[in-house]
């Protein structure tokens, strides 16, 4: 480990450092960063670009007295590194190993866990208040990012805060370039005016002093306005001081000095200020440096070039990708939405080729899902593609928007199921239940990436209201895909084995598993079983279910969402409501609880949903000897603990 590096136990190690030395532990910071994350994966460009402002903010405040919030927190990397987290920090992201965002159950410096985008300003005024209720003396600042301010919560936030004038200090990190030609001289000048104590203490007298005169509201909006002409003019604030903000900046984000000065300034200011800063997303790491995008979330990595080490295969973002094109090609109504998810989802290809008709509407899901629902509502045919743990922050808007009034929205519902090393904030397991509950709504779900194509058809042609398509983030299982499409008859699931022993009923990603096992099982057993593609979640196939289970007293159910409410639920459902006697049910799913990083793999088998855990299903349902079942473990090399790659 890095000479300083190494001598940083907690934020109080920084305060021994001097200036010059701050800025070489920086580099030391990159340097850990990089090497870590070549190997893990993880996030790059966010937090490169940050390490300068974390050091800062660890040295101008008292954490973790002070209170720190990350919004998004996919940048808390330096941060994790100068809170006590070094020497475990090589096992970020894998399984039992450092978590890539903030976690609260992780250390005490981590405030508030967050995943999502535009979280961190609600909580951290959530704070805020709290800390007044309890007369508490400590500080809460919120970092957050330019592109979380495209969701309306971070509005929401800022309208409140402004509202209740309580201290609160928020760190804009601008990463974009958006808004950063007024860094320069001029705004460096007027934002060490306006920190300046003794520019604050002439501004208070002279308030004391208008309030003693007879024009006194008169003079204080002279005042007030005098101040926020030359602001508006030289600065690009105004937005935040309407809302109620004291607005500072645009200042440097690697300009180690002038930070801590600022960020001390601020610390003896009261009411809701707003510090704008910014930073280089991938600094120090050229190949970051000129592709940020691409360097937001990877896998592993070569350190030298940035090139990936993962292996090259098909996966099902991919299939959407070309597929999407295709139907766009063919029918001019097709639209394309997503919510900042644009290269995750696949749709850079469309966006290049009908950029007319792609719309990124940012981090603003709920504003994705009305969107959707008005473009249908004129006929168009709109395909929103989201990840399935971004499509809750749409819930409302899917029911009251689009499914209520049972508009031809298509949602591609990417990383449904188990994401891997970003962990439970992330993991797309919740919306078989939280969309099978809907009314109008159609849910399917691909066994393969031809069925996924053949889907997407069947969407296109779809006039009957809401249509999901869920689908995992992974290889497809059969590696290609077939030219032609079939298509796929309404409300149909089809037989793909026929057996005598044990029927299974498998969903989506579950299918190809089924069909692996019941091949061993057969091998090494007498049993015998049915397998059937459920691939329409809802509604069910109700003509041939209710003939399969005239068949069979003994049934699996599979899927990759969690079994409150899923799939294994519905067949449960249909069995109460047909008052269907003398059946045996086994569901197979994510079990009640949050499900923690870790390779796919390794979370499959901690689900039961891996090889292994099928077997050991049927074997106990049939009450055959286990004895075999070491036959077809699923073995996870030592590599899968920590390789993997990321998501938004």
């Amino acid at each position: 480990m890095s000479n300083l590096l190494s001598q940083i136990n907690s934020p109080k190690d920084l305060k021994k450092l001097t200036t010059r030395e701050l800025e070489t532990l920086a580099s030391e910071i990159r340097q850990r960063i990089l090497e870590v994350v070549s190997e893990t994966g993880g996030h790059v460009a966010t937090n490169m670009g940050i390490v300068e402002l974390t050091i800062a903010l660890h040295y101008a405040f008292d954490t973790p007295q002070d209170k720190l919030v990350w919004d998004v927190s996919n940048q808390c990397y330096a941060h994790k590194l100068l809170t006590g987290r070094k020497e475990s920090f090589h096992t970020l992201r894998t399984y039992g190993g450092v978590s890539g965002f903030a976690k609260i159950a992780e250390s005490e410096y981590d405030t508030f866990g967050a995943g999502h985008a535009s979280t961190g300003l609600s909580a951290a005024l959530g704070m805020v208040v709290s800390r007044d209720l309890k007369k508490e003396d400590h500080k809460v600042v919120c970092v957050v990012g330019d592109g979380a301010l495209t969701g309306g919560l971070s509005f929401e936030a800022l309208n409140n805060a402004g509202s209740l004038n309580k201290d609160f200090i928020v760190i804009l990190n601008d990463n974009s370039m958006s808004i950063s030609k007024n860094v320069g001289a001029v705004a460096k000048y007027l934002t060490e005016v306006i920190t300046d104590t003794t520019y604050n203490k002439i501004k208070k007298d002279l308030w004391k002093l208008s309030g003693k005169l007879k024009e006194t509201l008169k003079l204080r909006k002279i005042i007030s306005r005098f101040e926020e002409s030359v602001k508006g003019f030289l600065v690009p604030g105004i937005l935040f001081e309407k809302l109620g903000f004291r607005y500072f900046g645009p200042i440097d984000g690697h300009d180690l000095p002038r930070l801590i000065k600022t960020l001390k300034a601020l610390k003896k200011l009261k009411g809701p200020l707003l510090l704008h800063v910014v930073t280089v997303k991938g600094k120090g790491y050229q190949p970051a440096e000129k592709d940020a995008a691409a360097f937001h979330g990877v896998s592993a990595f070569d350190l030298a070039t940035g090139k990936s080490k993962s292996a090259k295969s098909i996966s099902y973002s991919d299939v959407f990708k070309d597929t999407i094109v295709e139907l766009a090609q063919k029918n001019p109504q097709v639209v394309a939405i997503t919510a900042a998810m644009c290269s995750g989802t696949g749709l850079t290809k469309f966006a290049e080729t009908f950029p007319e008709r792609f719309f990124d509407v940012g981090i603003a899901e709920q504003h994705a899902g009305t969107f959707s629902a008005g473009l249908a509502a004129s006929g168009s045919k709109p395909f929103l593609a989201i990840y399935s743990t971004f499509l809750q922050r749409s819930y409302d808007p899917i029911i009251h928007d689009v499914a209520l009034q049972n508009l031809n929205v298509v949602l591609c519902i990417d990383r449904a199921g188990l994401v891997g090393e970003d962990g439970p904030t992330h993991h797309g397991v919740f919306d078989i239940s939280y969309l099978r509950l809907i009314p109008n709504m159609t849910i399917l779900a691909p066994k393969d990436g031809t069925e996924l194509r053949n889907m997407m058809y069947f969407a296109n042609r779809w006039n009957e209201g809401p249509i999901a398509i869920r689908y995992p983030r992974t290889a497809i299982p059969e590696g290609e895909i077939k030219a032609s499409v079939k298509e796929i008859e309404r409300f149909s699931w089809e037989i793909l084995k026929e057996g005598k022993s044990f029927l299974i009923l498998a969903c989506g990603s579950m299918v190809n598993s089924a069909l692996k096992v019941v091949e061993a099982v057969e091998k090494n057993y007498s049993a015998s079983c049915t397998v059937v593609n459920c691939r329409f979640i809802k509604p069910l196939d109700e003509k041939m279910l209710s003939s399969l289970l005239g068949q069979f007293n003994k049934v699996l159910t599979l899927e990759e969402n969690v079994l409150k409410g899923g799939f294994g639920s519905a067949i449960l459902e249909f069995i109460a409501d047909k008052n269907l006697k003398g059946i045996e049910i086994k569901n197979l799913g994510v079990p009640d609880e949050f499900i923690e990083q870790g390779t796919r793999n390794i979370l499959l088998q901690q689900c039961g949903l891996d090889p292994e855990g099928i077997e050991k299903a049927i074997v106990s349902a049939l009450g055959l000897s286990a004895k075999s079942i070491s036959r077809i473990t699923f073995k996870i090399k030592e590599a899968d603990k920590v390789k993997g790659s990321i998501s938004k």
